[in-house]
């Protein structure tokens, strides 16, 4: 056969090049199967359940849709940890609550501190994103871009911290789980368990006194229960010690503390139960003042300058795991009417499933539980204490009122 002449050639090859140019680009990323020989990527390291003793179990996936705009500030950025698409945002949860668990769940550790007295709890500063960082990140946060990351036992906080809000108390500051990974970490906290971090309120107000450095003022609890009578149109004279904190805010407390069992706070001496050795009101000697009320004190008691009337509902990782039999009904001591709009959620019969609800947006925690499955004996512990704190209140004809102030 005749070879072709050598300007056919050129033109055969020109016609080529044309049609080369003419194809479609290759998309950028174009999904390519994984050789047989690829990993598997490793498993991750589940966080301990918030209840002692309860196995790991993974939950169903969440279900997923977008946020309504307006609802989710910093729309379009991925936030790990605390999830962004659910069916519909929790009414008990503020814009401003969403901004600062988003900022806590994946701001950026730009630098880090020590709590003075407090050798296990570090304060952290972030940078969310799309934030200018500061001339000086060592800051003293008074911007309120820090949180507190408190250790792995302290999980409970994080429920704490959605109670309140679903029971409309708002006393909690915002609080998420979270694992991390900076740098500027020590390992203990960069080995992957999954902890706490609760915002740092900026104005939370200290006596100067480093003894007593965790209350806003002194408070002895013969003074307290004199605070409580209801025969006064004001708690105390005005120049005693938290005589700005009116009664009902002491209502919300005792309900909120009783429910977690939370005993630092208003029986740090744990003299409302019979405690254990191990107890740490028994190991520090503190159990055997008890038998003289007016050595008694009352420890965390603190609020902001900038709402000095409002308690701060702060270490409120209380016992899970305390039994029933020992409940600590000192902590409703005093307590002559709680506030209606948490007492008829108790009485709903939703608690479980709003709380649920609620904890769904911290995926971290959601997951490391066990889901919904995981959950339901924490939360059916909580549930069983409500019942017996409707029924407190019903047996001892006490009232309720009604909160138009939040």
């Amino acid at each position: 056969m005749k070879p072709p002449a050598p300007a056919a050639v050129g033109a055969l090859l020109a016609l080529a090049l044309l049609a080369l140019t003419h194809l479609p680009p290759a998309p950028e990323h174009s999904l390519l199967p994984l050789p047989a020989s690829a990993p598997p990527a490793p498993p991750r390291e589940a966080a301990a359940p918030l209840s002692a003793g309860q196995a790991h179990r993974r939950g169903l996936p969440v279900p997923r849709t977008r946020l309504q705009q307006e609802q989710a500030p910093g729309r379009g950025r991925r936030r790990r940890g605390l999830e962004r698409d659910v069916p519909h945002i929790p009414p008990w949860l503020s814009a401003d609550d969403l901004q600062k668990m988003w900022l806590l769940s994946s701001g950026q550790v730009v630098s880090k501190s020590r709590v003075p007295a407090h050798g296990q709890i570090m304060r952290v500063r972030l940078r969310a994103e799309g934030d200018v960082l500061p001339a000086s990140p060592e800051g003293d946060c008074q911007d309120g871009r820090c949180g507190l990351i408190k250790r792995p036992g302290d999980l409970y906080e994080v429920l704490a911290f959605h109670l309140d809000r679903v029971l409309g108390l708002n006393r909690s500051l915002p609080a998420v789980a979270r694992r991390f990974s900076s740098r500027l970490l020590p390992y203990s906290y960069t080995d992957g368990a999954l902890r706490p971090i609760i915002w740092w309120a900026p104005d939370l107000q200290h006596l100067q006194d480093a003894n007593n450095d965790q209350n806003s003022c002194a408070l002895g609890w013969l003074q307290y229960q004199e605070m409580l009578q209801p025969h006064r149109a004001m708690p105390v004279a005005r120049d005693t010690p938290c005589s700005s904190i009116p009664r009902r805010e002491w209502s919300r407390l005792a309900l909120f503390d009783f429910l977690l069992q939370v005993h630092d706070r208003l029986d740090r001496y744990c003299c409302g139960f019979q405690p254990d050795p191990s107890e740490p009101c028994v190991e520090e000697m503190l159990h055997e003042k008890c038998r003289n009320p007016a050595e008694l004190v009352l420890v965390h008691i603190l609020v902001r300058r900038s709402a000095p009337s409002r308690l701060v509902f702060i270490d409120n990782a209380g016992r899970p795991q305390h039994p029933e039999e020992k409940l600590n009904f000192r902590l409703l001591q005093g307590i002559g009417s709680f506030p209606a709009a948490a007492v008829a959620r108790l009485r709903s019969g939703r608690l479980q499933s709003l709380l649920l609800q609620s904890l769904r947006l911290d995926r971290e925690l959601w997951e490391s539980q066990g889901g919904a499955e995981g959950l339901r004996p924490l939360l059916q512990t909580i549930d069983r204490r409500a019942q017996i704190l409707l029924r407190h209140i019903q047996e001892h004809n006490l009232t309720v009122f009604e909160d138009s102030l939040r």
